[in-house]
């Protein structure tokens, strides 16, 4: 995932740019852009502002801007592992859970994801401490 950051705000192109840091690519070579201002351009656009009618609403965390990617994100296998969950989730229970109940058990598994792969890192972390 190729994103561009393109905000009219110094505070938050840095903030972006530091939370992007490792997908940050130029406009033209981007797959998404990330604007606090509304761009009539040929590539996806996440909008940002205080508004209701943007993709991502001040203030957010840097776990909502990265929910907010992979919804927009369109060949990534995470979008995969989101739709075969709700699938899975609504044939369990015969389609008893609402939108809410199946965006929050998304959230759980995706918490699950990262606290897994944090503890990873850390534990080959500390290896490689003691190892030297």
């Amino acid at each position: 995932m190729k994103v561009a950051v393109k905000c009219e705000s110094p505070l938050l192109q840095k903030s972006l740019e530091l939370f992007l840091s490792k997908y940050l690519s130029p406009l033209k070579s981007s797959d998404i852009v990330i604007s606090d201002q509304k761009l009539d351009i040929d590539k996806k656009t996440i909008y940002i502002s205080d508004s209701k009618d943007a993709d991502l609403i001040k203030p957010f965390s840097k776990s909502q801007l990265i929910l907010v990617l992979e919804r927009f994100t369109k060949n990534d296998k995470e979008r995969k592992n989101i739709l075969s969950l709700v699938d899975d989730l609504e044939a369990q229970d015969e389609g008893h859970l609402s939108k809410g109940e199946l965006d929050f058990k998304f959230l759980e598994d995706r918490i699950e994801k990262l606290t897994k792969e944090y503890q990873e890192n850390l534990i080959k972390t500390i290896r490689a401490f003691y190892e030297k």
